[in-house]
């Protein structure tokens, strides 16, 4: 049945909003009309709530602020406080802001009965599959604080990694774009008004820079034409980006790239690891955590590879047989997964074999960051000089020519 979110007037005329399941918008109307609740306003829950228009850049709930979010819910309910005076808590000392919002509507739902999970699962841009699902389990099994202390772990590691990428590609980047600038503010405005006295002069000059006067006259003159194509090559992409062979071929391609592939392959064996080994020790089955790990690993290569592994689970196959087939699972995932299959310990290897291939990532990031930074000094330094061996080598031969 439908979910509408709702805001109405009380008969003494404060204003109370929430959510409410009826077949239709009039039926809600009317189950609000026999509370004493006076309608102002109903609109399906997946659309803006009530009362609130849509923000163009709107503000997303950071990873941190999750976890830090989940890591004090656990607590509170460790503490034995219910879910909705944890929850009730939680907004209350939260300051205004996304946060904030997404709490009050979480714990409007409580208030109808709603449990914790499908109550979460209403918010679909803040909390994954992978987040719902334990919780779910965690529900089900009476050890709902021990799984979101479980959560609020794994989603510091993953800042922890992702906040490291960003430190490590941070130095590059800039390098990159202020290398980029200079050069096209040499190619731009200082080389044209340099091949004015080549041009005087009549002589023939070297090949380089030839092609140097060339790409600056076309940045000079023909800059318009590179913003079209520009615009055009973006409005493919754009038409394109959401076609799923696209994203399967994209996916590939990225997955064969030197350096870079093999870094995001332990990237995502981490990831596919640590998210199936924490649903299984929450208490979610096999095939349904299979399915949200899925979802979960953004490489479509992975995914697709992943449906076909959990159909032959269901087909009375293991994991470690099912995996072994793809050449994406190294060999020692499999083996330790195998390991953990015999002695019934296939949780406490996922997480292990996660948490060694986040740490060879780790190690693989700074080798590779302390190699590019080099390599990116001596490519700027090979470009300028290139320019100016260009712009000198005219003038040399034009010294020699007055001598």
């Amino acid at each position: 049945m439908p979910t509408f979110r709702y805001s109405a007037f009380k008969a003494g005329g404060s204003e109370v909003a929430g959510t409410l399941e009826a077949a239709n918008v009039n039926e809600a109307r009317q189950r609000l009309k026999k509370d004493g609740l006076y309608a102002r306003e109903i609109a399906p829950a997946d659309e803006t709530a009530p009362g609130q228009r849509r923000r163009l850049f709107r503000k997303k709930i950071g990873l941190p602020e999750l976890a830090l979010m989940t890591r004090r819910l656990a607590t509170l309910l460790g503490s034995s406080v219910p879910v909705y005076d944890a929850i009730a808590t939680l907004h209350d000392q939260e300051r205004p802001g996304e946060m904030r919002t997404m709490l009050g509507r979480v714990r409007d739902r409580l208030a109808e009965g709603t449990g914790l999970a499908k109550a979460l699962a209403a918010e679909p841009q803040t909390f994954s599959d992978s987040y719902i699902g334990m919780v779910s389990a965690g529900e089900a099994s009476g050890a709902l604080e021990v799984v979101l202390e479980r959560l609020a772990e794994f989603m510091e590691d993953q800042n922890a990694v992702r906040s490291k990428i960003v430190t490590s590609l941070a130095y590059p980047i800039l390098m990159v774009i202020v290398g980029t600038g200079v050069m096209l503010f040499l190619l731009a405005f200082v080389v044209p008004k340099i091949i004015t006295v080549f041009e005087q002069s009549k002589a023939a000059l070297p090949l380089i820079t030839v092609i140097l006067i060339k790409v600056s006259t076309l940045l000079h003159r023909g800059w318009w034409v590179l913003v079209i194509i520009a615009a055009i090559l973006a409005l493919i992409f754009d038409r394109i980006k959401d076609n799923e062979t696209f994203r399967r071929k994209k996916d590939r391609m990225l997955l064969k790239l030197p350096l870079a592939g093999a870094l995001r392959q332990r990237l995502i064996l981490s990831r596919f690891a640590k998210i199936l080994g924490l649903l299984l020790a929450s208490g979610v089955p096999v095939i349904k955590a299979m399915e949200i790990t899925g979802e979960a690993v953004v490489n479509r290569e992975y995914r697709a590879f992943l449906t076909e592994a959990s159909e032959e689970i269901i087909q009375g196959g293991t994991l470690s047989v099912a995996l072994r087939r793809s050449p994406l699972f190294p060999p020692l995932m499999v083996h330790m997964i195998a390991v953990g299959e015999k002695g019934g310990e296939l949780e406490e290897m996922l997480i292990k074999a996660g948490n060694a291939f986040e740490k060879e990532f780790e190690a693989a990031i700074s080798r590779s960051m302390a190699l590019l930074e080099p390599i990116l000094i001596l490519a700027m330094g090979l470009c300028v000089g290139t320019v100016v061996l260009a712009v000198l080598l005219p003038i040399f031969e034009l010294n020699q020519l007055i001598k």
